[in-house]
């Protein structure tokens, strides 16, 4: 307790003294905060030593170099290609595959602690600066995590694999499709081409298929890389994710939008039909992104909305991201939402607001490829002092840690804190390979301006100009078949240093900077740290006047995703012709929510005991909801491969034959199933079977995976169904 409040006043003081940026840097080679400092010396032609509180780290000369004032800024730059030099692997293991022996691959480990390739991990490193130092090794890596299906009945393709994830894997986790954001740099190799080619096609298929809502037009699953659900998901989630696979995910989302972009544009280059489609269903999400995720109230987009679209105060920073640098957000929300995502000194946190029962992670901490996603978000907008802090954070964490961490905890930038059960970072591995990947993006493109088509478009705020320029005139990157040298303004009349002009010599681009005003406002630092603590499930009574929800405390009331109102005390719900499902939030005295407790439901629902085929008849027109009563226990509920997914089909008179994917995720005893919905006219009999779907134990690849089911065995989909649930399906949810 004592340590927590020593942080909370740190940073409260800073929030007093208005300071910006924090970065203490000088042209002498020393970076300082907190009490501690690192410092770099020359040691020879290209050779480094930096002084870490942790000890000396000797750098050798590496193959790429950049020239200023600062030796910490040009031997930090040598050390993170040092740092990917040890994740450059012949072999790589894991304990959850072929018994942890090793497994040949040229490839890039994800981390001295994480000696194996993961798909998130790695796309995000290519897409940040991998793709340009060594395509070949990220060819290799990206093709690991492709694999063909082993089962025979099972539609075949090429699928990206979704690592072993929540409650058994894809689709409650759907983030696999970063994977072409990494493979997209990379098709300058014709079958590496043909191969992304066939593998987007096949995957956006099946991602359609199983995980996308078409009455919302968004795609079902959870937050990309924030994958340990209870730190950023209701603690609840912990035994039950299937709350996650009926949400929607602001990161993954707009994953999806960018696959489909691509998709579009290399249809068109292959002459390929589905041009429009592709396109149009691009359009067709960003339009259902602006629409759901966005809140007027906040200026931010959420991380995450519940399932019938409940609003989720939460926000996180690489959805946003993502968001500005796809074009999903338009120019004005993307600096707002930039402007309104709050920081604090060390840097900025990667989930907001914080959680209070929670240790330290994904949770108050800062991770250092989200840092650098920020950074391109911020140059993208012009936003100066966005960029001058991330920039800040990310040189600051690697020159006091001397490696490029996994993650630091928030107010410390510390790489662990002592706060008995809220201790943390968890878990943090040093030369983590995407938190390298974004300090080479910071040096390459943050501060050369060198993006993905060979521009060179510098952005480089005022505040950077004297460590790295000191009294020189000039700055240069020296990368294997091209120079950059940026020439510093006479005057410094502006907040951002952008390109004035530009002359080639040869291999050489010369940049002349000017200095301009961005007119970026300052960086949020009023932001209050925690969310309130989430309430129980609400207490529903049956009375004359309908459900009676009763709360002690000040909250909002949810009605099957619906915002009902404010709760302090009682209120009153009209009961409705469907089951009714309520959930609460607690509203803290600065206005945030808690994130929503579990729900309550009341009302009438059928019951059809069984594993199926069953048989019923409507008594009414309209829409219905169905679910599964089931128990998978093939697996742990937090990873594993053989979350059990099924088509029903539901067959009623005079409509046409239904299809409806229900995920069955592995659960702690009998729970419900994902939710689908049909059409059925009043008086219909109704028949409905189930048919085999698909999971990642299908694929080929996991016939080497031996942490749980569903790997040497054989592909296993199955789950015990207890019964079928019917019941009216309740109006879609409302935008915030």
């Amino acid at each position: 307790m004592r340590a927590r409040r020593r942080l909370a006043l740190a940073g409260a003081a800073w929030l007093l003294a208005g300071v910006a940026t924090a970065q203490g840097i000088d042209t002498n080679g020393t970076v300082s905060w907190q009490g501690r400092s690192a410092s770099m010396s020359a040691a020879g032609v290209g050779s480094f030593v930096l002084h870490a509180p942790r000890g000396d780290r000797r750098i050798a000369p590496q193959k790429l170099a950049v020239h200023t004032a600062s030796p910490l800024f040009d031997g930090l730059f040598a050390m993170a290609q040092d740092d990917l030099r040890q994740d450059s692997v012949a072999a790589i293991r894991d304990d959850a595959y072929d018994h942890g022996q090793s497994i040949p691959c040229e490839c890039f480990a994800t981390g001295e602690k994480w000696p194996y390739v993961w798909t998130r991990d790695l796309s995000y490193a290519v897409d940040l600066a991998l793709w340009r130092l060594d395509p070949e090794r990220a060819r290799q890596s990206l093709r690991f995590k492709l694999s063909e299906v082993r089962e025979p009945s099972a539609t075949q393709g090429l699928y990206v694999m979704q690592d072993t994830g929540s409650g058994g894997s894809w689709p409650i986790s759907t983030d696999r499709i970063v994977w072409f954001l990494g493979a997209r740099h990379l098709h300058d190799d014709p079958h590496f081409a043909d191969e992304t080619w066939r593998a987007l096609q096949d995957t956006l298929a099946q991602d359609r298929q199983y995980t996308f809502d078409a009455q919302l037009g968004l795609y079902r699953g959870e937050t990309s890389f924030l994958d340990w659900r209870e730190q950023s998901y209701p603690a609840w989630t912990a035994k039950d994710v299937s709350f996650i696979g009926e949400s929607y995910a602001l990161s993954t989302n707009v994953l999806h939008y960018q696959a489909l972009q691509l998709a579009a544009a290399w249809a068109e280059q292959r002459h390929d039909a589905h041009v429009a489609e592709f396109r149009g269903q691009a359009e067709a999400l960003k339009r259902a992104i602006n629409t759901y995720f966005w809140r007027d109230d906040r200026g931010l987009y959420m991380s995450y909305i519940g399932p019938g679209a409940m609003p989720v105060d939460s926000y996180d920073l690489l959805g946003i991201a993502l968001a500005v640098t796809s074009g999903v957000a338009d120019p004005a929300r993307a600096r707002q939402a930039l402007a309104q995502y709050p920081t604090w000194p060390a840097g900025s946190p990667v989930i907001w607001p914080e959680r209070k029962d929670q240790p330290v992670y994904h949770n108050r901490a800062i991770w250092p490829f989200v840092s650098a996603y920020a950074l391109r978000a911020a140059r993208a907008v012009n936003d100066a002092p966005r960029i001058a802090h991330e920039m800040d954070s990310l040189l600051r964490g690697a020159a006091l840690s001397a490696s490029n961490m996994e993650n630091y905890e928030l107010l410390t930038q510390a790489v662990h804190v002592e706060e008995g059960a809220l201790s943390g970072p968890v878990v943090n591995s040093p030369r983590q390979l995407w938190s390298v990947a974004g300090y080479l993006d910071m040096v390459i493109g943050g501060v050369f301006g060198l993006d993905e088509s060979g521009r060179i478009e510098p952005k480089l705020p005022a505040a950077w100009v004297a460590p790295l320029f000191g009294d020189r005139t000039r700055i240069t990157l020296q990368l294997a078949d091209q120079r950059i040298t940026l020439v510093r303004p006479a005057t410094l009349d502006g907040d951002l240093l952008v390109s004035a002009s530009q002359r080639r010599d040869g291999n050489e681009t010369i940049v002349a900077l000017k200095a301009i005003r961005s007119d970026a406002p300052p960086l949020r630092t009023d932001a209050p740290l925690y969310a309130p603590a989430m309430p129980d499930a609400p207490v529903v009574t049956d009375t004359s006047a309908g459900w009676k929800v009763s709360f002690s405390g000040k909250g909002v009331l949810y009605l099957d995703g619906r915002r009902v109102g404010p709760i302090d005390g009682s209120v009153v719900v009209p009961k409705g012709a469907s089951r009714q499902c309520f959930r609460l939030t607690r509203i803290a005295e600065d206005g945030l929510e808690s994130l929503p407790s579990q729900e309550t439901c009341k009302g009438e629902e059928t019951r059809i005991a069984g594993q199926g085929p069953w048989r019923w008849r409507t008594n009414s027109d309209g829409r219905f909801a169905v679910a599964l009563a089931y128990a998978n226990n093939h697996g742990p509920i937090n990873t594993g491969v053989t979350a059990a997914v099924k088509q029903l089909m539901v067959q009623c008179e005079g409509q046409p034959l239904q299809s409806i994917p229900l995920v069955m995720p592995h659960s702690a005893g009998i729970q419900r199933s994902t939710t689908g919905s049909f059409v059925a006219h009043a008086g219909a009999a109704c028949q409905f079977s189930l048919e085999q779907g698909f999971n990642m134990s299908y694929l080929r690849h996991n016939a080497h995976y031996t942490g749980n089911q569903g790997g040497t065995a054989g592909p296993l989909n199955q789950a015990n169904i207890d019964a079928l649930l019917l019941s009216p399906a309740p109006q879609a949810g409302a935008t915030p």
